[in-house]
């Protein structure tokens, strides 16, 4: 016998078939049809059966068992990886398309969040020296994330994280920011030059999904600063070609 396989567990072998038979009866079905699917025997069945149901990977109504929500949670979860997956791959595609690392982020529940960033050593992501969820009025990111908020929420969170200079380019104060926010483009790129970080010039391009808010950005060394508008340009015309991906992808 293989050696490999006398180290297999026989009881997680024959939960996951009863896992399976459940999982293919989205009806239910009762102890006697799982154990002849997942061809065991009916004692054995029922004490794996409880098993399940008692770790919450099952449940049972009426005498049929059900999926239960530990084994739901390990759907959903697997699904987010794929998403993520999915994302961490097209935003690789657009980095070596454009030369330049590329930053996915979103605005969740009053929060700037990058979620994902694609880069090389060649071409590396700016450092966050200071908090990107607190300075977005500093870097393309948060501004085109603010640009894309009521003002209410936009109000709110510059009450939160109040303007403040990180370098001698940074918005000097709040009715500034807004004056800009508000002549933004509803899906013009925003540019913005050594705000953040000296030395880096970055754009975003919008995202929105319902009244969900999201943005693809990138960021360039600032004597580089010339390619920033075409750049932007080319990446906005592949975020439109991507746009059910990235929809999708709010929801990571």
């Amino acid at each position: 016998m293989d050696s490999h396989t006398t180290t297999l567990i026989g009881s997680v072998q024959r939960a996951m078939r009863l896992l399976e038979a459940v999982a293919s009866r989205e009806q239910g079905a009762p102890a006697k049809q799982l154990a002849r699917e997942a061809g065991l025997a009916l004692p054995t069945a029922y004490h794996l059966l409880r098993t399940l149901v008692h770790e919450g990977y099952l449940r049972r109504d009426r005498g049929l068992f059900f999926l239960g929500e530990a084994a739901e949670r390990l759907g959903s979860s697997g699904a987010r990886q794929k998403r993520r997956s999915t994302m961490r791959d097209t935003l690789a595609q657009w980095r070596d398309a454009i030369g330049a690392p590329v930053y996915y982020a979103a605005y969740r529940e009053g929060e700037i969040e990058v979620m994902c960033v694609a880069d090389t050593p060649a071409n590396p992501a700016v450092a966050e020296w200071a908090d990107f969820r607190e300075t977005g009025h500093a870097h393309a990111v948060g501004q085109c994330l603010l640009a894309q908020l009521d003002d209410r929420s936009r109000r709110d969170h510059l009450d939160r994280y109040p303007v403040r200079a990180l370098t001698a380019y940074t918005v000097r104060d709040e009715d500034r920011l807004l004056r800009r926010l508000e002549r933004t483009g509803r899906m013009e790129p925003v540019i913005e030059r050594q705000e953040y970080a000296l030395g880096t010039v970055c754009a975003a391009i919008p995202v929105t999904a319902g009244s969900s808010a999201a943005t693809v950005a990138f960021s360039l060394p600032s004597h580089q600063g010339d390619r920033l508008i075409p750049t932007a340009r080319r990446l906005q015309s592949e975020v439109g070609r991507r746009l059910g991906t990235l929809a999708l992808s709010i929801s990571i």
